[in-house]
């Protein structure tokens, strides 16, 4: 048994994934609850399942994927396994959010595990595979799950799209060769899970994603 749970957090829309197995251990990815409420949604549903988070996992540190950081770690007690390429942009998270017009006033504080390519992580019987994807972010990491042929992409790869690299160290041409040499070498059946939008897979996207050609 293996299940999944979207939750869609903050105005920015993103996608925060919760897995888990038979065993009732779980991994949870780039919590982007930013208001009470929407902490209160995933607080609740870890203990109406019964769930005991083993791992945190940010795909990169930009602000809206990193909102929920602080409150996974006062709630659950976990602190954050990433990237260390995105530090700059959990340090000064306050001034990057001003502008996009919100307001955010906790302090990110350093991952408890810095994430490598080729890095393993575990939960349940589960095996999580950490593949670099740099290019929306220096940092940007993607979490593929081989025995459920899953991979979650975080803002490298969308469903017909890829993530935008106009912001602050991103570089488009890395993130292209991330998507062709990295993430379109998985398995065509793979599913694609990204930190907006809908899902879809590696076969459909290396077919008609035409920012990838």
């Amino acid at each position: 048994m293996f299940e999944l749970r979207r939750f869609i957090f903050n105005p920015v829309q993103v996608n925060s994934f919760l897995l888990w197995d038979e065993t009732k251990e779980a991994l949870l990815i780039d919590c982007g609850a930013l208001y009470p409420h929407e902490e209160e949604q995933l607080k609740s549903f870890v203990a109406e399942k019964g769930l005991t988070i083993k791992h945190y996992l940010n795909t990169h540190l930009h602000f809206d994927h990193i909102f929920g950081n602080p409150f996974v770690q006062h709630c659950f007690g976990l602190g954050y396994e990433a990237s260390d390429g995105d530090i700059a942009w959990a340090e000064g998270i306050a001034e990057r959010v001003k502008l996009f017009g919100l307001r955010y006033d906790e302090d990110i504080s350093a991952p408890v595990r810095v994430l490598h390519d080729g890095d393993k992580v575990f939960f349940g019987n589960q095996t999580v595979e950490v593949i670099a994807v740099p290019g929306h972010s220096p940092g940007s990491l993607a979490f593929y799950l081989p025995q459920q042929k899953m991979v979650f992409t975080g803002d490298a790869l969308f469903h017909s799209s890829i993530g935008r690299t106009d912001l602050p160290d991103g570089d488009y041409l890395t993130l292209i060769r991330s998507i062709r040499e990295r993430l379109f070498t998985l398995p065509d059946d793979t599913r694609v899970f990204p930190g907006h939008g809908d899902y879809t897979n590696i076969g459909m996207e290396k077919e008609y994603n035409l920012y990838v050609k």
